[in-house]
């Protein structure tokens, strides 16, 4: 059986932060800048908390079938809550989507490749 990759999203909202957590968050904002994000097995923290409380963690995961998306979501979940309870940022409207990369669409230059490849 061949290894599944899978890229699970968890997008919430800051709550309820006090003037030392916002201050704290909006110190390390550059770590956390969207033009950093990238989907890693810890999972990456991304945030624009000076134009609004939305926050978004990507995880890279794998497993070896296609129902093994369904515990690699819930452990990114439970990573994503665990990082937020971790640091005392309450948190509201979690939710999570997630993509088995061996079901994506190929794009132009791997078509492109795969039709080389072919002849």
């Amino acid at each position: 059986m061949s290894t599944r990759t899978f890229r699970v999203t968890v997008r919430g909202v800051f709550d309820g932060l006090d003037a030392g957590q916002r201050a704290e968050l909006l110190a390390r904002a550059a770590d956390h800048d969207v033009l950093r994000a990238a989907f890693t097995p810890e999972g990456h923290l991304s945030y624009d908390l000076a134009a609004r409380s939305a926050f978004t963690f990507r995880f890279l995961d794998s497993g070896e079938a296609e129902e093994d998306i369904l515990e690699a979501t819930g452990r990114a979940e439970e990573a994503a809550k665990a990082w937020l309870d971790g640091h005392g940022y309450g948190y509201k409207n979690l939710r999570s989507q997630a993509e088995d990369l061996s079901q994506a669409p190929l794009g132009k230059r791997q078509r492109r490749e795969a039709a080389r490849k072919a002849t």
